[in-house]
């Protein structure tokens, strides 16, 4: 029991990074009628934001301090980050300490703006062209945007630490009443976990109760017959994109303790998040996130010692697997709806 109990907590949080990216694929998507595949690329630069922003919070200056040698006996050199010599250095130092979670304030803005300049520069001129030509351009943005970080940043992964409050490990097993170290979980994992959850309710609480959401909505289901209203509703699309990419954007922020951001993580997500899609069902918002969740966990089941034991390899392979046994049984996807792709 401790086992299968474990390797649900391992699945969840690639699932919740797969439901986050898959909702902002489904998004697009629906709004739009855009298969976007430079949306891995997107999960990518909000990683990168929380690099960048550690180490614009790490700046420093020298300065040399007499009560201190180096071993030639000349005064040392101290460096002191900028955020320590304003802030006073408990505050300074719990600013560089949880970077990671104020990188979500510096993504945001960053993720929207990139979103917005993306759909209005290149999106907007495939709304018409076939699915063929926008999944072309928009792997061809992903390459690109991939370079441009590798140029910037390196090909080595760059590690980005969690808060100290949240290093370490959860002992479940004392918990549900197993034997002690049974059942170990990262605090951080927890909280991507939580994350997760509050970012997917927010979108849908957003969609569900507000005007703007359920214009959108009701655009989602007929596009024309809101225009004829008199409602700007590419206006309100634009805006969806923009929220897309800023869902994608915090995905990889909170993401990045967990898996070191390096160029190539958005298309190591990218292609299993177009699964997730197409397993829930192309355009409908709870099946990405239920197929997300359930991928996430099966893939972590599949990675077991005991499993690749019988089938070496499952673990690279059953996503693959339950996508095809599913669109062979439930060619929507498990809740598509009518219509979709299928001209």
């Amino acid at each position: 029991m401790d086992v299968i109990l474990l390797q649900i907590l391992n699945g969840l949080d690639k699932g919740s990074a797969y439901a986050l990216i898959a909702l902002g694929l489904t998004l697009i998507f629906g709004t739009l009628g855009v298969v976007n595949f430079a949306h891995g690329a997107l999960f990518m630069i909000g990683a990168f934001c929380s690099v960048t922003l550690q180490r614009i919070l790490s700046w420093s200056f020298e300065t040399t301090d007499p009560t201190k040698t180096d071993f030639l006996g000349n005064p040392a050199t101290v460096k002191t980050p900028y955020v320590v010599e304003w802030f006073g250095e408990s505050t300074g130092l719990a600013i560089i300490d949880w970077s990671v979670p104020l990188a979500i304030l510096f993504s945001i803005p960053i993720m929207i703006a990139f979103g917005f300049i993306m759909e209005r520069g290149l999106i907007k001129h495939f709304y018409k062209r076939p699915h063929a030509d926008q999944i072309l351009v928009t792997f061809g943005l992903a390459i690109v945007l991939q370079e441009v970080i590798k140029a910037f940043y390196g090909a080595n992964p760059i590690p980005t630490p969690a808060p100290s409050a949240f290093t370490g490990s959860f002992d479940f097993g004392l918990l549900l009443g197993f034997a002690e170290n049974t059942i170990i979980y990262p605090y951080w994992r927890m909280v991507y976990f939580a994350f997760s959850l509050v970012v997917i309710g927010g979108v849908f609480s957003f969609l569900q109760f507000t005007t703007f959401g359920m214009v959108v909505r009701a655009g989602m289901a007929d596009r024309e017959t809101v225009g004829l209203l008199g409602i700007d509703i590419d206006k309100r699309f634009t805006f969806m994109f923009g929220l897309a990419a800023a869902v994608a954007g915090i995905a990889g922020v909170m993401y990045a303790p967990i898996n070191s951001p390096n160029y190539h993580m958005g298309m190591d997500f990218l292609v299993l998040s177009f699964v997730v899609v197409v397993v829930g069902g192309m355009g409908s918002l709870p099946g990405a996130v239920l197929a997300g969740f359930m991928l996430g966990i099966l893939e972590s089941f599949a990675s077991m010692n005991i499993i690749k034991s019988f089938i070496p390899g499952i673990d690279q392979i059953i996503i693959y697997l339950v996508a095809i046994l599913i669109l062979l049984t439930r060619p929507r996807g498990l809740m598509g709806r009518k219509g979709v792709m299928e001209e």
